[in-house]
């Protein structure tokens, strides 16, 4: 089979380009909630058996906060960002 005749790739489990922001703010939610989760948990708590389930725990509560967080402060953040950083230079 050529190249020419070949079937196109699939795609997989994959978003419209559309879902960018909103998938950006699910990992970016996701994991940033999962890290402050754990070092206020060891900070309040302490690391001992129960350790993990309290991070869970916390996360549960945590990780939609933070998606909405995320979703509501980007389009400041994009605008803050363009504030303070040059655009690229253009090729002539």
């Amino acid at each position: 089979m050529s190249d020419s005749t070949a079937l196109p790739a699939r795609r997989g489990l994959k978003f419209g380009h559309r879902a960018t922001p909103y998938v950006f703010a699910f990992f970016m939610a996701g994991i940033m909630a999962m890290l402050m989760c754990l070092v206020i948990t060891a900070a309040h708590a302490g690391v001992d058996a129960a350790y993990l389930g309290r991070v869970l725990e916390a996360y549960l509560l945590a990780m939609p906060v933070a998606f909405c967080c995320v979703l509501v402060v980007r389009p400041l953040v994009l605008r803050l960002v363009a504030l303070t950083v040059h655009p690229p230079e253009r090729n002539r």
